[in-house]
């Protein structure tokens, strides 16, 4: 697996099937390099609660997600509130987890917004 540098220089490619999907040791590498993030119950995606002092930083937070996920064409859920988001990545066409959501979990976190 590749380190949080790495996941910085990829870019998300369309990832179809089940060999695009990432193992769970592959995961767990992953997360490895992405403090804060887990991994569901059932693997089947990364999440990540981010905290905000309030309404406008959480907006201007999910905004900086959105243009990522624009740039990546990999876009995740988001549960957003009063002053905290939820973000979670996976990857439909692979039925799990793909390395295009590690690499924009890692985008997401690259923001240096505190948790």
């Amino acid at each position: 697996m590749t380190d949080f540098t790495s996941l910085l220089r990829q870019h998300c490619r369309p990832r179809k099937g089940k060999e695009d999907a990432l193992s769970a040791t592959e995961v767990g590498l992953g997360l490895a390099e992405l403090p804060g993030w887990q991994i569901d119950a059932n693997g089947g995606e990364i999440r990540k609660e981010f905290r905000f002092a309030d309404y406008f930083h959480t907006m201007a937070f999910v905004n900086a997600v959105a243009s990522i996920a624009h740039r990546e064409d990999h876009h995740p859920d988001l549960e957003v509130h009063y002053n905290r988001c939820l973000v979670r990545y996976s990857t439909h066409d692979v039925g799990g987890l793909s390395l295009n959501d590690l690499i924009c979990a890692a985008r997401v976190e690259d923001l240096r917004v505190p948790s």
